[in-house]
């Protein structure tokens, strides 16, 4: 089946096509035309299966299809509850790049950060909000959010809302929206407490459900480092010494953090070039065909641009940041592996991310295998400044120790093959 066939409006389908989308995933298949009738959908299914796009494309539709009904000023009509600051991003970025022709205005709320930006952003009129609970509770507080003129809700990622204790949240803002609405629900399990808490939201759903994520592929090798925040990049350069590894796609977790690794790798004069959603198509067009054709070294991509990449023969991954979801480290390093060819998937992972590769390991029912002997050991805990100094002595004085063995050992190979 073709995204034509779903009955997408024009605007939409130009922009999945410039993303390379021609086929959509099951869950998209079967859900679309579901929510295209209006239709209340329980939706069991994982990240990873492309879920996103199945909610946003037809609510993208509805909104543009509906709007001359709602005269010129923008009031919120679809609104989007996800557990993660991480995962709310990406959902923007969604419907921003399959929206990028619709004129429908879209923002992201989430705690953690000033809400001045965010609030800017409400005064001057959105039709699709997507929010973490506690941030949008504030600003309902507050009076910044209203929640009366909703006909689209999703609560994206329910068993993950629940575990995190957003249950009390989640029902003062269901009370708050209107009775007569559309209410999409996807949670990857569906344990009592989750049906329950769906009765809650649906009117006589449609149920779709998909099959997780895809275990790793055996062709790929995966490695991990652990190092602190501090010593990323230098632990990049490290890895990237390697000349084995001819071409990388290495993935950030947001757009300004792929901007900033590509401008410190160009500054290494390592070839690199950056696409996320922010980027006009024609740039990220560019990009990828000049790595395909081998004449950049590094792509840099966030989750949603890399979603219409397809590279032959590509071997080699780097999480630059680990991914909170873990059917997206998943979906990452598939990009390598693919139809049967070798390989090597490397994440790098700060203290913070710990809890995340627990995850991932869980996910795959394996252990990563560990890289003990690099330059920058994680350390448990934030250093003071005395022993910042010391460590950047310990850390030249294991450079240096790591260099010489690494070097005494090649040329000890390269007398052995003579």
């Amino acid at each position: 089946m073709q995204f034509e066939e779903l009955n997408i409006i024009a605007p939409v389908l130009r922009a999945l096509k410039e993303e390379n989308y021609t086929q959509p995933t099951s869950i998209q298949e079967q859900a679309i035309p579901l929510i295209l009738e209006k239709k209340d959908l329980m939706g069991s299914a994982q990240t990873g299966t492309g879920k996103t796009a199945a909610f946003a494309i037809p609510i993208l539709q509805q909104v543009y299809l509906d709007r001359h009904h709602h005269g010129k000023r923008r009031k919120i009509r679809a609104l989007i509850l996800t557990p993660t600051r991480e995962l709310a991003v990406q959902i923007g970025e969604s419907f921003s790049t399959y929206g990028k022709y619709t004129g429908i205005k879209n923002t992201v709320v989430f705690g953690g950060v000033s809400q001045r930006a965010q609030t800017n952003a409400l005064r001057n009129g959105v039709d699709v909000l997507i929010a973490t609970p506690g941030r949008l509770m504030d600003l309902m507080d507050q009076g910044f959010v209203r929640l009366n003129d909703i006909e689209y809700f999703v609560l994206d990622e329910a068993d993950r809302m629940l575990d995190m204790g957003f249950i009390h949240d989640i029902r003062k803002i269901i009370n708050k929206l209107p009775g007569e609405r559309q209410s999409l629900f996807f949670s990857a399990t569906l344990p009592e407490n989750i049906i329950a808490l769906s009765k809650t939201i649906l009117n006589n759903p449609e149920k779709v459900e998909v099959s997780p994520a895809s275990p790793t592929a055996e062709t790929i090798q995966q490695y991990l480092y652990y190092t602190n925040r501090s010593h990323k990049k230098d632990l990049l350069f490290h890895i990237l010494e390697d000349h084995d590894i001819d071409q990388v796609l290495l993935f950030s977790r947001t757009k300004r953090g792929a901007d900033r690794i590509a401008r410190t790798l160009q500054k290494q004069h390592i070839s690199t070039a950056a696409i996320h959603g922010d980027k006009p198509q024609n740039q990220r067009q560019k990009a990828l065909t000049q790595f395909k054709a081998g004449k950049i070294r590094v792509l840099v991509a966030t989750d949603i641009a890399a979603r219409g990449i397809d590279i032959d023969k590509l071997k080699h991954v780097i999480n630059y940041d680990i991914p909170n979801i873990a059917e997206t480290y998943v979906h990452r390093i598939g990009r390598s592996g693919r139809a049967g060819e070798e390989g090597t998937a490397i994440s790098i992972c700060e203290p913070e991310e710990n809890a995340y590769i627990r995850d991932i390991e869980k996910l795959i029912n394996q252990r990563i295998e560990r890289v003990e002997e690099h330059p920058y050991p994680q350390t448990e805990r934030p250093m003071n400044g005395k022993e910042k100094r010391g460590w950047e002595k310990e850390k030249q004085r294991r450079k240096r120790e790591f260099f010489s063995a690494k070097n005494k050992k090649r040329n000890n190979s390269r007398a052995s093959a003579r």
